[in-house]
């Protein structure tokens, strides 16, 4: 009876379990890759071909190695060399090599070579995954995983996988195990949905065919927080990322738009437009205690916390056009950060703390910047003829995701903290704008 229940919970976990550590990484761990440098060349990374434990499920061998194959790609720290590209004699070569035999690897044209092998339990329900990293230069093994849980885990674990890929290598997990929150345009409105780091497995949050905008996560990643014109007023929200549970949270006369979670998830700043011209406010999770940061003569927009929480980034328009400011939190200490362009939206700052990501207009084309906090190292991230908005960090501080029009129609895409590997994300018709992205899920 006590196997019956455990296979049952099991069965309905809904996160796999992490089994089998086989071996840990050194405190002198060789670091491949810094992440810190403006440019770096991409690690080639060997993907053998993956070997199927039970013989019976190679097309679930197969959809597990192009997960991980995407992911590795999208992080932008690898050459993948897959295995149809590898050398006729490694091509059909597959599973784990034993350490000795790391040679024989040696014309693939790889540095680290990623092996592993699958297993579908008989009931069809379950999975067992095992990977092994190894250095084809020092000819060592790196480090080795086992996972296992319900199928529709198996995403999630794959994900992890190449976390534990990336910390290998860089020296910091991945965020391959992260979401993204944007909106798209659909008829006259726009809907929240949120989908995986690679752009899988979207799910549409809001269905109320409104005017939808602005989701922001909360900081342990069960709400997102949105403004919705459902009751014709943009009053700002709050809904579980499973898309239940709407909740009215702030809707008082005028704006309540653009929120941003305070990192300990006590405060939200917003703007709001409650005396005739847009300011940023302070209020409770509750949606109450309002408390006005800004004040003079100009139109406030746009908050977003430092990572430490004691200081707020916000768009003004107090000196003509709209610049990029930064107060404390108690909206003291007002200082101008941008003073190039005549036209600086949409700050994001990074979780590093060094860096705020922001839009600026050139040309009659909105791009991606970056600024120091102390207002200095401006840099331009996109430069072509296409408008590219609303920038955020990934949860490390390496990725920003934004929209974009290069294609046509806005999608969402991502690319390094240097502006290098700009790929896309959203692969849906377009009309999509606004990403958020998660914390990582653990």
């Amino acid at each position: 009876m006590d196997s019956i229940v455990n296979n049952k919970m099991k069965r309905y976990l809904l996160l796999f379990l992490f089994v089998i550590f086989i071996a840990a990484p050194s405190a002198e761990a060789r670091i491949y890759l810094d992440i810190n440098a403006p440019t770096f060349v991409q690690i080639p990374i060997i993907l053998a071909k993956w070997k199927s434990a039970d013989k019976t499920s190679s097309p679930f061998s197969e959809k597990v190695y192009e997960i991980l194959k995407n992911d590795l790609t999208l992080s932008g720290f690898f050459k993948v060399i897959d295995a149809q590209h590898l050398p006729p004699p490694l091509r059909e070569k597959e599973g784990i090599p034993e350490a000795s035999s790391l040679q024989e690897w040696a014309p693939g044209g790889g540095e680290i070579l990623l092996a592993g092998e699958t297993l579908l339990e008989s009931n069809g329900l379950d999975f067992k995954l095992t990977f092994h990293l190894f250095d084809l230069v020092d000819q060592k093994h790196l480090v080795g995983k086992q996972y296992e849980g319900p199928l529709q885990t198996v995403r999630s674990a794959v994900h992890r996988m190449a976390d534990e890929v990336v910390l290998q290598i860089t020296g910091e997990r991945g965020v391959q195990n992260t979401k993204i929150a944007y909106t798209v345009r659909q008829g006259e409105g726009k809907e929240i949905f949120v989908a995986d780091f690679d752009g899988a497995n979207v799910k549409q949050l809001t269905q109320n065919q409104s005017i939808n905008l602005s989701p922001a996560w909360a900081p342990n990643g069960k709400k997102i927080a949105f403004t919705s014109y459902l009751r014709r007023n943009p009053d700002l929200y709050l809904i579980d990322v499973d898309g239940k549970n709407l909740q009215l949270f702030s809707r008082y006369p005028g704006l309540n738009v653009s929120p941003s979670w305070s990192p300990d998830g006590k405060k939200i700043a917003l703007m709001m437009g409650m005396e005739g011209k847009s300011e940023i406010y302070l209020i409770d999770t509750n949606g109450g205690n309002p408390k006005k940061l800004t004040k003079g003569y100009g139109n406030e927009a746009s908050p977003t916390w430092s990572p430490d929480g004691e200081r707020i980034a916000f768009v003004s328009d107090r000196s003509g056009s709209p610049q990029i400011y930064v107060m404390a939190r108690d909206g003291s200490n007002v200082r101008r950060l941008t003073f190039e362009g005549s036209y600086n939206t949409n700050p994001s700052w990074s979780p590093k703390g060094d860096l705020i990501a922001f839009c600026g207009r050139v040309e009659g084309h909105y791009h991606i910047f970056t600024i120091g906090i102390d207002g200095s190292g401006l840099r331009s991230l996109t430069s072509n003829s296409s408008n590219n908005e609303s920038p955020c960090w990934s949860p490390d501080g390496r990725y920003i995701a934004f929209g974009s029009t290069r294609t046509g129609a806005s999608k969402i895409y991502i690319m390094n903290a240097n502006g290098l590997n700009q790929r896309g994300l959203t692969s849906s018709k377009g009309g999509e704008s606004s990403p958020a992205w998660s914390r990582r899920f653990e």
